[in-house]
This record gives C-alpha cells, structure tokens and sequence, in this order.
C-alpha cells in the first residue's frame, strides 16, 4: 500500500467519524427546533406515530448525506490545492 493511500483512508476514515459526530448534533438541535422535544425518536420507539418516525428519519438522513458531501468536497478541493501547490 502507498504513503498516499494509506493516509487517504487514514483521511476518509477520520472524515467518516467527524461527520457521523457533526451530523448527530445538527440534527439534535434541528429537531429539538422543529419538535420542541430533546428526545430524537427512533424506530423502535413505538410511543410514537409512524409520521414522527419516518420524518426524523428522513431529516436524518438528509442531514448526514449534506456533512458527508461537504466534508468530502472540501477535502478533494483541499488535497487538489495541496497537488497544485507541489
């Protein structure tokens, strides 16, 4: 494995961890905005109605896929800069 490959996944590996963490906070407090409720429900939470559910989820999901987007095109636009620079 090359130096280069090996910290690229060292690289997505750390992006993958700290947009996990990102993503997890924006939605607790889009949520606690949108519900009035600190308590995200899940799919196993039966207490509440399918609606709640699948609109968490789907906020979730949104949420996580726009971090992940922009983390990884801020480090492909960071790392061509660094090629450019060499």
């Amino acid at each position: 494995m090359s130096k280069a490959n090996s910290m690229s996944r060292s690289a997505s590996a750390a992006l993958g961890i700290a947009g996990g963490l990102i993503a997890g906070v924006i939605f607790k407090q889009t949520w606690r905005l949108i519900a009035r409720d600190d308590d995200t429900p899940d799919a196993g939470d039966l207490e509440r109605s399918w609606a709640e559910v699948l609109i968490a989820a789907t906020l979730q999901g949104a949420i996580s896929g726009a971090v992940k987007a922009a983390l990884n095109r801020g480090y492909l636009l960071h790392s061509r800069h660094d090629d450019e620079v060499e």
